[in-house]
């Protein structure tokens, strides 16, 4: 049997083009919650106002977690060592043209 432990190489591969989606859409929802407080507002309801922008930041708050932690979880790749060595070993490996020469100091 064989008793070595396989190595891992953890890879995150987000962009920003990624997530970008969610928090074009998350600043959507706060602006819409500032339009509510500004309709909402007068001498007599700044108490309203208040808590309805609340109420909205702190129910999508949770929601916006989750959308970005499941897409970085989602972008988590573990790559074994030994196969990311053969893949860089074979791109060493190749011949190269013979108009290009190795690099030498001067």
């Amino acid at each position: 049997m064989d008793n070595e432990q396989q190595v891992y190489r953890m890879r995150c591969t987000l962009t920003f083009g990624d997530i970008y989606g969610q928090i074009i859409i998350w600043l959507i929802v706060i602006f819409i919650s500032l339009a509510t407080t500004l309709a909402i507002w007068s001498s007599t309801r700044q108490a309203y106002a208040f808590l309805t922008m609340g109420i909205i930041v702190v129910l999508s708050l949770p929601f916006l977690v989750f959308a970005f932690v499941t897409t970085l979880l989602n972008h988590i790749e573990f790559v074994p060592l030994e196969e990311e060595a053969n893949t860089n070993q074979l791109s060493l490996n190749t011949p190269r043209p013979a108009s290009q020469k190795p690099a030498t100091a001067s």
